[in-house]
């Protein structure tokens, strides 16, 4: 569902150009929107405990995941919720029992694979540490997917295919650059980078894109726990003279597609979940 940040600006395009929405697709866009709000938005897996750090609501930790940390130095595990907190006992740090955890999990199983790669662990909105990309999940804790829509000055979307190797949705579509937002990054800072890492953007070829914006809070049961995720975008038209090429071997190929060749592209269900969200929610807001 959207938030209720205030009201959203229309979409308007620098250097005079104007894409529309053609009248005949509004209303179909408009429902298949609405038709995906309950593939992302589910309640959490079942057995899944709240969990706290630092004493603050943070996640959704799956059974599965509660019964392998459970004894560890800085986990308290109770009837209603798990709680997680640094041990000056044992003289750990917060980070220092989040790591324990994400190793842990990863000995037991939980995980789905591992990206040596630390994002901030979020509670109450407050930054409270960092941990392994890939525990997120079984912990149920919040991640920021930062998107960019990019369109060519002739009114055509780059999209992008995501590589056959990819663990989670291999081949499909996807926004011409998305990716989640690292430790200690802000979300311009994430957007610029992933910009340049799947699409060999440079920070001066987008200097006209919209500020980064919510489109909703995501809540999605998944097969190693649950996804809570802020998914966030950008959008701009990219010059003439610039031509996007993948720079880290995640993207197959790299597609310009038209609003017709992109509408057909999503009844053919071809787009990831979280793209097909981000791209509908930029046409609803074509003038």
């Amino acid at each position: 569902m959207r938030t209720s940040w205030g009201k959203w600006p229309s979409f308007h395009y620098n250097r005079g150009m104007n894409i529309t929405l053609p009248s005949s697709l509004s209303a179909a866009v408009s429902t298949r929107y609405r038709e995906l709000l309950p593939r992302i938005q589910q309640l959490p897996p079942v057995g899944a405990r709240p969990l706290t750090v630092a004493g603050r609501v943070s996640g959704w930790i799956t059974a599965r995941a509660t019964q392998a940390v459970a004894g560890l130095p800085g986990v308290q595990v109770t009837p209603e919720a798990v709680h997680v907190q640094s041990h000056h006992g044992r003289g750990l740090t917060l980070d220092a029992v989040l790591q324990t955890m994400a190793e842990t999990l990863k000995a037991a199983g939980c995980l789905r694979g591992w990206r040596d790669e630390l994002l901030d662990v979020v509670g109450e909105g407050q930054v409270l540490g960092v941990i392994e990309r890939a525990a997120l999940r079984p912990l149920g804790l919040l991640t920021r997917a930062v998107h960019l829509n990019a369109w060519t000055p002739d009114g055509r979307l780059y999209v992008a295919r995501r590589a056959a190797t990819k663990t989670t949705d291999p081949d499909r579509l996807d926004t011409l650059v998305g990716g989640l937002s690292a430790a200690g990054e802000t979300l311009d800072t994430s957007l610029l980078r992933e910009s340049q890492e799947e699409a060999g953007l440079l920070p001066e070829m987008l200097v006209t894109r919209t500020p980064v914006r919510v489109i909703t809070r995501m809540h999605r049961r998944l097969p190693e726990g649950y996804q809570v995720e802020d998914a966030l975008v950008s959008e701009c038209v990219l010059d003439a003279s610039v031509c996007p090429v993948n720079q880290d071997g995640e993207v197959s190929e790299i597609l310009t597609l038209d609003i017709d060749e992109v509408w057909d592209r999503v009844l053919a269900d071809d787009f990831t979940l979280e793209a097909e969200l981000v791209v509908l929610d930029c046409l609803m807001r074509l003038k």
